[in-house]
């Protein structure tokens, strides 16, 4: 199994959001942050004290596939996220290898 961790523009969330459901990957988490993407407009760009710098919103989609799904996932993550015909960065896939999936308040045989 792997984990994929996405950090895509606020704006292209729902839309990636709802193109993983439609392929069936409905078991994802997003998380509002703050990061240092290229921002789409001026008025994106927000000042952190914390970060010392501009920030934008950003979001984090985690969601864990089998091995197999990889490439459809990271591609539909990187064909929906993208913004435009941009020539910045819109943001960033990693993949990385789950070691275990232990559910918790049921069997110990169920994996995600």
């Amino acid at each position: 199994m792997k984990l994929i961790k996405a950090f895509i523009h606020h704006v292209r969330t729902a839309a990636v959001a709802e193109a993983l459901a439609d392929a069936g990957y409905r078991n994802l988490t997003l998380h509002d942050v703050r990061g240092m993407l290229q921002p789409i407009t001026e008025d994106e760009r927000d000042y952190s004290v914390e970060a010392g710098g501009p920030v934008i919103s950003e979001t984090r989609l985690s969601l864990v596939v089998e091995d197999q799904e990889v490439d459809a996932v990271t591609t539909i993550i990187r064909t929906v996220g993208r913004i435009g015909q941009h020539a910045h960065v819109c943001g960033y896939v990693y993949v990385s290898p789950v070691e275990q999936a232990l559910p918790i308040g049921g069997p110990e045989d169920t994996t995600p």
